[in-house]
């Protein structure tokens, strides 16, 4: 169970651990072989037992269950006198035949699951670099990101971030690939590395995002398509690229979307960007996430409603407790368990927001 209280069987209801089930499987086999004398010799079914225990990686249970078996059925054999009969050696020959290549299947899987291992831990660390956790001032804004990804054992899925200090001003990407899986995965660092090659070189946010989705075209199916928005900051205001994506939100006086003007399609889609400015007034934060926020439903059904829920948690005086708690009303909202991938952003710019840490002198 989630909160760590392990499930205890129900009254007179008798759970076997699954690593003694082999054991037993041979015991009832070797059993009813010596008890049942009307059933044909039961020596070859005592194979069940090691190939249950090579279902479960590691090699020395699954011999020590070979040997079980073995003694066993060599028990069997003396007990019956068959032992010294032709069909006694055949059957048990094919027995100790079985625990041998269980054995062999045992080690292979065993070394499956380790370089299955390593595998893992590579992905993990080549996903954070993908999608790095970030609390930071960078180029005069505080930046602070949350990210759920829905798949097991993976950090990363098809939405999206990132941000880079360029010449230009501090640029933030936000984005969904469409779809689930390593498929995703491969569009969203296919994403992330284009913007990191054009943002520190493009004038301007529409010529990157034309760059984008000009990279992105020769990677994409025929059904995919990339939703993006680019922010980049300038002294009392952002400009604004949207690509199909959700609006930002701004909060500070009031809490609003920032919708384009001129709306356009996704990246992938022959989108036409075109930028729009907005002021950005004293307290002002930008919100930018992916509809893994606003499409979260909670178990009846309802959708999580961001916009009041943020103008609740934007209110706190930091950036990174304000966003804490906002991800923390919305694994709230979804019974704790998001079903889809999202990603949330957000920045305030330093001379708008509490005074930037000094160093210590």
């Amino acid at each position: 169970m989630g909160d760590g209280v392990r499930e205890r069987p129900a009254p007179g209801r008798v759970r076997f651990r699954a690593p003694l089930l082999p054991w037993l499987v041979c015991t009832l086999i070797a059993a009813a072989d010596l008890l049942l004398d009307r059933l044909p010799p039961l020596t070859a079914l005592l194979s069940a037992g090691p190939l249950l225990a090579c279902a479960r990686p590691g090699t020395r249970a699954t011999a020590r269950v070979c040997g079980w078996a073995a003694l066993l059925g060599l028990a069997g054999g003396v007990t019956d006198g068959s032992v010294t009969t032709p069909g006694f050696a055949v059957r048990y020959g094919g027995l100790l035949l079985t625990c041998g290549l269980t054995v062999h299947a045992a080690r292979r899987q065993e070394r499956l699951a380790a370089t299955l291992g390593e595998v893992r831990e590579v992905a993990r660390v080549a996903q954070e670099a993908i999608l790095r956790p970030l609390s930071r001032w960078l180029g005069g804004t505080h930046v602070c990101t949350r990210h759920h990804c829905a798949a097991r054992e993976s950090r990363a899925g098809g939405d999206l971030y990132d941000v880079a200090v360029t010449p230009f001003g501090l640029r933030v990407l936000v984005g969904d690939v469409r779809g689930h899986g390593l498929d995703a995965v491969r569009l969203a660092a296919g994403t992330v590395t284009g913007f990191r090659e054009l943002a520190y070189t493009v004038p301007d946010l529409p010529t990157l995002a034309a760059g984008l989705d000009a990279g992105l075209a020769p990677e994409l199916g025929p059904e995919d398509f990339v939703t993006a928005v680019l922010a980049e900051f300038a002294p009392g205001e952002v400009r604004l690229v949207n690509c199909g994506h959700p609006a930002p939100l701004r909060s500070g006086r009031r809490v609003e979307f920032l919708e384009p003007a001129v709306p356009t399609t996704p990246l992938g889609l022959g989108p036409e960007p075109r930028q729009y400015r907005v002021r950005l007034q004293p307290g002002d934060r930008l919100l930018l996430y992916t509809d893994g926020v606003t499409e979260a439903r909670d178990p009846q059904g309802a959708v999580f409603p961001l916009l009041g829920e943020a103008a609740l948690a934007l209110r706190e005086p930091l950036p990174d407790d304000a966003l804490d708690l906002l991800y923390a009303r919305l694994l709230e909202h979804t019974g704790m368990a998001p079903g889809d991938d999202l990603a949330l952003v957000l920045c305030q710019p330093a001379e708008t927001s509490v005074p930037a840490p000094q160093p210590a002198l």
